[in-house]
């Protein structure tokens, strides 16, 4: 089974004071233009679909224009609520959705549920895990312990244990221990950390929070990373959508699929006089 893992689209964001809105369509036209080549079984959103809890309209529009063009493909999207998104609104209408197979995160109320699809190899069960914050898990199990970002995690992984027999894949938005850049918002002294031991039970990992594509400890369990640069700490970076291949139970490949931006990102230095001087450039 194969999947396409996309995370941090960030709709509605502004770099530097300019709209991304449109470099933002041309990526997800691109993003479609791949999975005309690269067919999928289904694509993985792991937060931070928007900037904004409160994005603007055109922001929302874009969204609902890519998810119809990827339920118009016959498509199952598996999409989460990050820590831009408002949870809420990322729900609403989920049932309505889920009718054309555009599966999103419910504000957190408990254990999540298993989504199976269903291959050659057998069936594999998908998990949907928002962005968790201590005080939300508190509010589902006032009995337990949770007092860090680690704890809360801990708290609901425990209880959410895939079939060790069936190829398992959860989409989550968390801060697994990694390196960050400087469009991300990682709180001080690293408290909203969680151990990667956490998702040990599950075949792969979707992760969405951090902006660069890379890996934690192990290689399913992943960050893809932003379809975009959003900060200059990023300008070296090739951007990239993450094409997931489960076979059998314990057979994973990963591949980058590189993504071309609409205007490219670029550090310069120098002194004003040299940067203000439009004929170097």
């Amino acid at each position: 089974m194969r999947f396409l893992h996309l995370s941090d689209l960030h709709l509605g964001k502004r770099v530097c004071e300019f709209s991304m809105l449109e470099d933002q369509q041309f990526v997800l036209e691109q993003i479609l233009a791949l999975l005309d080549t690269h067919p999928v079984d289904a694509v993985l959103l792991a937060g931070d679909l928007y900037d904004k809890p409160v994005p603007p309209a055109e922001a929302v529009r874009l969204l609902d224009w890519f998810l119809t063009s990827l339920a118009r493909r016959g498509l199952p999207v598996f999409a989460v609520s990050g820590n831009h998104d408002s949870a809420d609104r990322v729900a609403f209408g989920s049932a309505l959705l889920a009718g054309s197979r555009v599966y999103v995160s419910p504000v957190f109320s408990g254990v999540p549920q298993p989504i199976t699809l269903t291959d050659a190899y057998g069936p594999v069960d998908l998990y949907l895990l928002p962005f968790l914050k201590p005080a939300a898990v508190r509010h589902v199990f006032p009995d337990e312990p949770v007092e860090s970002y680690n704890d809360a995690l801990g708290c609901v992984l425990r209880r959410c244990v895939p079939d060790p027999g069936r190829r398992s894949v959860l989409v989550a938005h968390q801060f697994v221990a990694a390196a960050a850049c400087e469009s991300e918002e990682p709180s001080v002294g690293g408290l909203d950390c969680v151990d990667a031991a956490l998702f040990d039970a599950f075949d792969y990992v979707a992760l969405g929070h951090l902006h660069s594509p890379q890996t934690v400890g192990r290689p399913t369990l992943r960050y893809c990373g932003t379809p975009l640069k959003y900060s200059f700490s990023e300008a070296g970076q090739q951007k990239s959508a993450t094409l997931v291949e489960l076979g059998p139970k314990g057979s994973v490949e990963i591949t980058p699929l590189p993504l071309t931006p609409r205007h490219d990102l670029r550090e310069l230095r120098g002194s004003y006089p040299e940067l203000t001087d439009r004929r170097r450039y």
